[in-house]
């Protein structure tokens, strides 16, 4: 059974900095592309950051391009999503996700397994 375990969410002030980890279990995660979602109150989930297998190719939202940096560790079956200088605006419940390939886009449909999200609120 896959799952995904997202950590680190919390309560902060703007300009702070949290560190997200998405911890999964059920399969083979080193194989798969990763993405962050995240959504806020009446608003849809929306693409923050994806990166391939490896680690590499990674690929941001203008939003957070500069301020969030993801990143793996295959070998602890686990993601993360350094966020620095933290905005009201990020204030949302952000997700996990891993796709079924390697390689990914940024679409929400390209992703199969999500975690439950993260609650982060930051404030001005």
């Amino acid at each position: 059974q896959v799952q995904l375990v997202e950590s680190g969410g919390g309560l902060v002030q703007a300009g702070d900095s949290l560190r997200l980890a998405c911890a999964a279990s059920g399969y083979t995660f080193g194989n798969s592309a990763m993405a962050w979602f995240r959504q806020a109150p009446g608003k849809e989930r929306e693409f923050v950051s994806r990166c391939s297998w490896s680690g590499r190719s990674a690929v941001y939202d203008d939003s957070v391009k500069g301020r969030f940096t993801i990143s793996r560790d295959n070998d602890k079956n686990t993601g993360y999503l350094q966020m620095n200088d933290l905005k009201p605006e990020d204030t949302a419940v952000y997700y996990c996700a891993v796709a079924d390939a390697p390689f990914s886009d940024s679409r929400r449909e390209s992703y199969h397994y999500w975690g439950r999200g993260t609650q982060v609120t930051v404030s001005s």
